[in-house]
C-alpha cells in the first residue's frame, strides 16, 4: 500500500516532475560552496601560522602579516606589536564568520531549496536549522553580513592611518547601507509574518 506523499509523487505529470528535479542542479553549487570553505580554513591556518612565528621572531613570517593586513608604518617593522596582532586577529575573525555564513547558506539553502536533510533528533542540528526558510534565511544572512562588515569597518579604522579619507567614508556609508538593508528585510519579513494571522 502507497502513502500519500508516495501516491502524490507517482501521479506527477512528465513535465512538473522534471521542473520539480531540476532543483537538484544547485547541488553542485553547494559542493563549491563547501571547497570554497576549504580555502578558507587553509588561509586561516596560514595566517594563524605566520602569526605564532612571527610572535616567536620570525621576520618573514613577520613580513608575510604586515603584507595580507596591509599595515603601514614609517619605520620598518622589525617585531610584532600591538596594532599588527590585533588586525590579525580580526582577520582571522574575518574569516571565521564568512565561514559560518557559507555554512548558512550551504545547509540552509540545501535543506530549503533542495532536499530534507532529515536531522530531527540528532544531537548536533543546528538551533536555527529548525525554523528555517526562505525569509528567516535571508534575515539571517543579513546579520552575517552586518557582522562582517563591522569587522571589516574596524580593521580600517585600526588601521585609518594608510586609508584616504574617501574609503573611509565610503566604508562606513556602505556598512551603514547593510544595516538598513537588514533592517528592512527584517520588517518585510515581520509584515509577511502578521499578515497572514491577521487573515485568521
Amino acid at each position: 500500500m502507497t502513502t500519500p506523499s508516495t501516491d502524490k509523487t507517482s501521479k506527477m505529470r512528465p513535465i512538473p516532475r522534471f521542473i520539480f528535479a531540476s532543483r537538484w542542479l544547485q547541488l553542485p553549487l553547494y559542493i563549491g560552496l563547501i571547497a570554497a570553505q576549504g580555502v578558507y580554513v587553509f588561509h586561516f591556518w596560514v595566517e594563524l601560522v605566520h602569526l605564532l612565528e612571527a610572535a616567536f621572531g620570525n621576520q618573514a613570517a613577520l613580513k608575510a602579516l604586515v603584507t595580507s593586513i596591509g599595515y603601514k608604518s614609517e619605520f620598518a617593522v622589525e617585531h610584532l606589536n600591538e596594532t599588527i596582532i590585533m588586525l590579525v586577529v580580526l582577520a582571522l575573525i574575518d574569516v571565521v564568520m564568512i565561514s559560518n555564513l557559507l555554512i548558512m547558506v550551504i545547509v540552509g539553502g540545501y535543506e530549503t531549496f533542495v532536499s530534507r536533510m532529515n536531522l530531527e533528533g540528532h544531537r548536533d542540528q543546528p538551533e536555527w536549522l529548525s525554523h528555517v526558510n526562505a525569509s528567516v534565511l535571508k534575515v539571517k544572512l543579513a546579520t552575517a553580513i552586518i557582522g562582517i562588515s563591522s569587522i571589516h569597518l574596524l580593521k580600517t579604522f585600526i588601521n585609518a592611518a594608510n586609508y584616504d579619507d574617501k574609503v573611509l567614508i565610503a566604508q562606513t556609508v556602505i556598512h551603514i547601507t547593510f544595516l538598513l538593508s537588514a533592517m528592512a528585510i527584517a520588517y518585510t519579513d515581520k509584515l509577511m509574518v502578521r499578515a497572514p494571522s491577521e487573515a485568521h
